[in-house]
Parts: C-alpha cells; sequence; structure tokens
C-alpha cells in the first residue's frame, strides 16, 4: 500500500538470468504511474492487473502486504491468468474494527500538496512503510512516487485505496487454483506465524526480516520466489 514497483528492484537484480522469464513489476492501480481506479477493491484491483497480463503465458506472482492480497486474488483464475504459483509476503490479515475505520479515515481525507519536494518524499516514504529503509530522498522507490503539480508536490498514491478494506483470506485460500506459499519476516509487527499458521498453510519465517522483507533482503525474497519454480 502506497508504494511504487521500483521497491522490488533489489529482488529483481536477484533474480537476474536465474529467472527463467519475464519479470515484470507493475505499479499497483492508484499507485506511481499507475491508474486510478473509481472504486478500489481486491477484486477491481486484481483485474486491472490481469489485464495487462498474457493469458496465454503461466506466472508465477510475488506479492507484498496489499500485493499478497492481489496475487491470491489473480490465483483464482477469475481474471483470466494462468497463476503457476503464488507467494504472500507480509500480508496483514489480521484487522480490528479500529484499525479498517481508520483506513477507511484517510481514504476520505482530500489529496495533501507540499510546497518542498522534500516534504513529499518524507510523506511517500511513511506511507510506503520505508522509513529507515529508504534514505535517500532521490531514491526511485522515492521519487516514482512523487509528483509535482501547480499546487505543489504531491504523492502520486491515490489515497481512496485505503478504503480496500480487510481480506477474505480463508476464501482466497480455497479459491486458489495454485500452490500458495505465505512468508513473512519474523519480526513483522504487522503479521505473526501464529496469524497464518492459523489459515492452515504452513508459513515460511524470515529470520531478522520485517514488513518490507523484499527490501531489506531481496536476496531472501528471490530465494522464495526460485522455490516456486
Amino acid at each position: 500500500m502506497g508504494a511504487t514497483g521500483q521497491v522490488w528492484d533489489g529482488v529483481r537484480a536477484e533474480l537476474g538470468d536465474r529467472w527463467p522469464g519475464l519479470v515484470l513489476s507493475p505499479d499497483l492501480p492508484g499507485h506511481g504511474v499507475a491508474d486510478a481506479l473509481p472504486r478500489y477493491s481486491f477484486g477491481s484491483m486484481a483485474g486491472a492487473i490481469g489485464s495487462a497480463l498474457d493469458p496465454s503465458e503461466p506466472t508465477v506472482v510475488l506479492g507484498h502486504s496489499l500485493g499478497g492480497v492481489l496475487a491470491l486474488t489473480l490465483a483464482s483464475g477469475w481474471f483470466g491468468v494462468r497463476v503457476k504459483a503464488v507467494c504472500g509476503l507480509d500480508i496483514k490479515v489480521v484487522w480490528t474494527e479500529d484499525e479498517l475505520a481508520g483506513a477507511a479515515a484517510l481514504a476520505g481525507k482530500p489529496q495533501r500538496h507540499f510546497p518542498e519536494r522534500e516534504a513529499a518524499a518524507d510523506r511517500h516514504i511513511k506511507v510506503s512503510g520505508l522509513t529507515g529503509l529508504v534514505t535517500d530522498p532521490d531514491s526511485p522507490m522515492v521519487s516514482s512516487g512523487i509528483t509535482e503539480s501547480q499546487q505543489g508536490w504531491t504523492l502520486r498514491f491515490d489515497s481512496k485505496a485505503f478504503a480496500v478494506g480487510a481480506p477474505d483470506m480463508a476464501g482466497l485460500l480455497a479459491a486458489a487454483k495454485a500452490p500458495v506459499l505465505l512468508a513473512a519476516g519474523a519480526d513483522d509487527h504487522m503479521v505473526s506465524a501464529q496469524q497464518l499458521a492459523a489459515l492452515g498453510v504452513e508459513p515460511r519465517i524470515l529470520p531478522g526480516l520485517g514488513h518490507n522483507a523484499h527490501v531489506q533482503d531481496p536476496a531472501a525474497v528471490a530465494k522464495l520466489v526460485l522455490g516456486l519454480v
């Protein structure tokens, strides 16, 4: 949520020539350069991603957090994508009513504009959960997420996407037509091994990593994906 496809640059580099096909890291709908949607749901977002993929090509899907839910949604086969395997990384699976209300409140706020690029960059880093992981305001992970308009600097992220809600993980896992791997950093404060195991899927826990495991240790996450093929 909030980040752009550039957060996968490290994983892409680690995969290198070892990956047997094309590697894509698209911006999610309402993120980066991707079009905003009139209404955000897991289905509408997965549909937008699926429409850009070749339905004749088998695809392995890796997604982080919100992207992990969309990866599972694509694995249902409802969107015409031939998913061969799927990995959901650091998906928050338990939501409180207060958390959902807070997300809905954020979705209802108008887009913020900042007079200086630095302030917008700081906001993007915070919204994307990259605080402490990305310190260079000119990093592609930051530059891809902000833009300048007549009103000043602002995030490319459409905050209305916060209203997407909580995923039906049990339903998505039941609907998946491909092998599913759920993984999380051992120090992820948003999801625990116990919560993932309660879904009936033995999780892969990555020692020493937090919620943004793919940014912290791209090699560890690339290894997860390579194990799916």
